[in-house]
């Protein structure tokens, strides 16, 4: 026992002297001064439209992260079934093991 306390200790000590290193300054963030609002355009303006490029662009590109999010999760429910079989094999095999 006495061999294990003294290394959790000294893990212990460790990681409060690193935590206690970090700064804690404050951050000031300075108001911009003379700023106008920002307006949405109009719908039939030409900005409007460019907003609207904008967007299907956007929203293309979360189709496709969505679609190669789905073909990953595919993936990794394969990979899951691999190691769950994997992992009943090797506990057949230790009771096969233990019988002689």
């Amino acid at each position: 026992m006495k061999r294990t306390f003294l290394p959790t200790v000294l893990v212990f000590l460790a990681a409060i002297a690193l935590a206690g290193a970090q700064s804690q300054s404050p951050m000031v963030v300075v108001p911009a001064v003379g700023t106008t609002p920002v307006t949405q355009p109009a719908v039939g303006t030409p900005a409007a439209a460019a907003g609207s490029d904008s967007t299907q662009t956007a929203l293309k590109a979360l189709e496709l992260m969505k679609a190669a999010n789905d073909d990953l999760l595919k993936r990794q429910a394969a990979t899951l079934q691999q190691l769950e079989d994997a992992e009943k094999a090797a506990e057949q095999m230790k009771i096969y093991s233990k019988r002689g």
